[in-house]
């Protein structure tokens, strides 16, 4: 016999909160033992993806701070703080943009690039290695899925789209 509706939607509530409770735990996680990683470098797992966001091809010539933090999805101000001891240890820099002078672009140094393709990266694989271990490659494919279609899910709610617009009671 078929559970019912009430059952299921208790079940998907139950599993829901099992889901997100994981997820808080594995972002804490992540941040402890992924700093630990990386800490000999001087870095924390929010340099590193920092770093690793101005490592890419498209951000070769910078990127400005509102864009790098839309990237990341942290707010400017939870970012300021990042990039201002980054740049204190030389290993980004903030130069004016040439199109907007009111804007900064953020960018590698040499040596936060030697800092990130040199020292960090062998050492954030090795990490990856451990932290995902006993899962086979068609693990990783499938929980990066699910992972990025709840994303897209939360940006939604993030920006409005995916909320219920509260009734007006007339007061």
């Amino acid at each position: 016999m078929p559970p019912s509706d009430k059952k299921t939607d208790e079940a998907r509530e139950e599993i829901a909160n099992r889901l997100f409770f994981k997820l808080y735990q594995c972002a804490n996680l992540l941040h402890k033992t992924g700093t630990r990683a990386v800490e000999s470098e001087g870095l924390t797992t929010q340099q590193w993806a920092v770093l690793g966001a101005l490592s890419l091809p498209e951000s070769a010539q910078g990127r400005s701070v509102g864009d790098l933090a839309r990237y990341l999805l942290v707010s400017r101000q939870n970012l300021a703080g990042v990039i201002g001891r980054l740049e204190r240890d030389g290993r980004i820099r903030i130069d004016p943009d040439p199109s907007d002078r009111r804007s900064r672009l953020v960018r590698l140094t040499e040596a936060g690039m030697k800092v990130w393709h040199q020292q960090a990266q062998p050492k954030i694989h090795a990490y990856y290695e451990q932290a995902t271990t006993d899962f086979s490659f068609g693990d990783l494919i499938h929980t990066t899925h699910y992972l990025m279609r709840l994303l897209e899910n939360m940006q939604r709610l993030d920006q409005g789209q995916g909320e219920d617009e509260p009734e007006d009671d007339g007061a």
